[in-house]
């Protein structure tokens, strides 16, 4: 039996998430603490009492649900499976719990990839939007030619789009007339995941120009790619390429099952990635870390 740890993306924060391991918990605790420590801030006060609307704060959501993921991975003590993998941000979370990024480094990097993301998107200008009952490759061909573009291939029938405000809310039309059983905005600040964060891939690969990846101690499977990766070269060429292309999520379960994983551990607050799971692959058992 073959095991692949997971991490979450934006969306699954929630205010009070990591409070009882901060105050139980002596290895969550100084997560929190170091984190709060790297980035000159009292992210951990955000985290447990919010308010809601400054935690999903691009800046603070990035390095607060990495936070979160990796104290509760230190906290069960758990020795690391073979495989690791993330969803969007989760990918950072990924690579620290596989060694190759410090604590420190990964939310410093989150936070500036937070930053990074609004600068390029000034408010308003663009948007995130999901729709639910459309093949992927009728979405892709609403999005041909568009300022539009696939931001996550989440699992069958469910894709999210983002880019220019104006693109996007046409696409969302042409969903509707196309029979999406459901098309709508998503509450995010930023457009994820396309185009308009060109700027901001460009400061993500000099930051990481001056960061140190070490060689994963777990495989290491790409949104990039949908495969695995383990090359530092590599690594830190993806995590500037997802700041401007897709997550392929839906491929990256499939090949999940294509390597033989039978068994998906999601860590992290919330439980999407499992939903997804079962949706995409049945075959993987599908299940949240229990502490």
């Amino acid at each position: 039996m073959s095991a692949i740890f997971v991490f979450p993306g934006q969306g699954a924060q929630a205010v009070g998430m990591g409070r009882e391991l901060y105050e139980n918990n002596a290895a969550a605790r100084a997560v929190f603490d170091e984190v709060d420590d790297a980035l000159n801030q009292k992210l951990s006060d955000i985290i447990f009492n919010g308010p809601m609307d400054e935690l999903t704060l691009t800046a603070n959501v990035q390095p607060a649900i990495m936070a979160t993921s990796i104290a509760m991975l230190r906290a069960a003590r758990e020795k690391l499976p073979e495989y690791v993998a993330g969803h969007s941000l989760g990918e950072y979370t990924a690579l620290c719990a596989a060694g190759a990024l410090s604590l420190r480094d990964t939310a410093r990097l989150l936070r500036l990839r937070g930053d990074a993301m609004q600068r390029a998107a000034p408010a308003g200008t663009g948007l995130t939007a999901v729709i639910l009952g459309l093949d992927i490759d009728v979405i892709r061909d609403l999005c041909h030619g568009t300022e539009c573009d696939v931001a996550n291939d989440n699992c069958p029938n469910q894709v999210v789009v983002s880019g220019a405000r104006g693109a996007v809310e046409d696409v969302l039309a042409r969903a509707k007339d196309a029979g999406a059983r459901r098309a709508m905005p998503l509450a995010l600040s930023v457009p994820v995941h396309c185009r308009m964060q060109g700027p901001a891939a460009d400061e993500m690969r000099d930051a990481l120009a001056h960061i140190e990846i070490a060689h994963p101690s777990a495989t290491f499977i790409a949104n990039k790619t949908a495969a695995p990766m383990m090359d530092v070269n590599e690594i830190k060429d993806e995590l500037v390429y997802q700041m401007t292309h897709g997550v392929r999520w839906r491929e990256s379960v499939m090949e999940m099952h294509n390597l033989g994983i039978t068994e998906q551990i999601e860590i992290g607050p919330g439980n999407v990635l499992t939903g997804l799971a079962g949706r995409i692959c049945p075959e993987i058992n599908a299940k949240k870390l229990e502490i």
